[in-house]
């Protein structure tokens, strides 16, 4: 006789009932910064409380609790105090818009894919293909900047530059100021559908912009930067096993490392965050702390309250309501 397949507990929201997924909770459990693999061991280990104590059915908040319970006990407070916050911004209606502008080759786009991966977001949105865009609607005669990269611009500038003015600069500076344009119509539509998004790109310039005040989304600006030389040189390398031409952005990395220069003083002036990516894993990590401070301060002063069970303020209960105390000594 073979054994009845057991039956998973059911997540119970409102009469409504699903299965527990080991799945789709580790998934979950990666925006802590905690490995995959370890996040599936969390997920295993919570449904196999559950199933031990005879639990048929959990409610949302029971089921958060236990997680938090398990992530403390598997892999330390700092994870299970970052998945209680990450569960409180969740009380948020709102879209999560993440606008990440750097200068060429500092590894945005490697950024913005695992940042998306790692928040669940899926739409990523690169400034170059709004520029294609606008290609589309524009000439190189009527708009020659447009048709450069942004190390290049200077080649396309037709105005008199001033004595005292640097021709890259004004040459970024009006490319920018064109993809701006697109940039913002698309985050217009993303806050317009409630949609979240990543958007990020060479031409995301702090103050070409306008500044977002909602308490209904949460719009957080960057710059991601490298500050070492050599390592800003050595990802043009890596790029050369995507069949990109390096000798080209070598040619010109003298200029990427100005229009750099203009990008870290227009984000200081602006008090926009500047994120050193002098190690990817690193870099993601202080990103997701800074939006999820955002986020936080978002959610509260949406609410006009400090928010229940938030471990920075307080500090979250230690016991599930509800459930029976084997599930929690199980």
């Amino acid at each position: 006789m073979t054994e009845p397949r057991r039956r998973p507990p059911f997540i119970t929201d409102e009469g409504l009932g699903l299965p527990y997924s080991k799945g789709l909770t580790a998934s979950s459990l990666m925006i802590t910064g905690l490995g995959p693999a370890r996040c599936y061991a969390v997920a295993n280990k919570i449904e196999e409380k559950l199933v031990a104590a005879g639990t048929r059915t959990v409610s949302p908040e029971q089921l958060r609790e236990l997680t938090r319970q398990v992530l403390r006990d598997e892999a330390g407070s700092e994870y299970a105090d970052a998945y209680l916050k990450w569960e409180a911004v969740a009380e948020l209606d709102g879209p999560l818009i993440i606008l990440i502008g750097g200068a060429t080759g500092v590894g945005k786009s490697t950024i913005a894919t695992q940042l998306a991966s790692r928040l669940g977001i899926t739409r990523v949105v690169s400034t170059d293909a709004v520029r294609e865009v606008l290609r589309s609607a524009f000439t190189s005669e009527m708009f020659p900047t447009l048709y450069s990269s942004s190390f290049e611009a200077d080649k396309a500038v037709r105005q008199p530059i001033p004595h005292s003015g640097d021709r890259l600069i004004i040459g970024f500076r009006e490319q920018a100021a064109a993809v701006a344009v697109g940039a913002q119509a698309l985050i217009d539509r993303a806050l317009a559908e409630g949609t979240d998004m990543i958007l990020e790109g060479a031409h995301l310039v702090p103050g070409f912009l306008q500044s977002f005040n909602s308490d209904k989304a949460v719009i957080v600006s960057l710059l991601v930067t490298v500050d070492d030389e050599e390592l800003h040189r050595s990802h043009f390398y890596r790029r050369a096993r995507d069949s990109r031409p390096v000798d080209r952005y070598l040619r010109s990395f003298d200029k990427i490392r100005r229009i750099q220069r203009y990008m870290t003083s227009s984000a200081a002036m602006r008090g926009v965050p500047t994120i050193s990516n002098c190690d990817v894993d690193h870099a993601l990590s202080e990103i997701v702390d800074h939006v999820l401070r955002k986020a936080l301060e978002t959610v509260e002063k949406g609410n006009g309250t400090t928010l229940k069970n938030n471990p920075m303020n307080g500090g979250p209960v230690d016991t599930i309501a509800g459930l029976p105390a084997s599930v929690q000594e199980a």
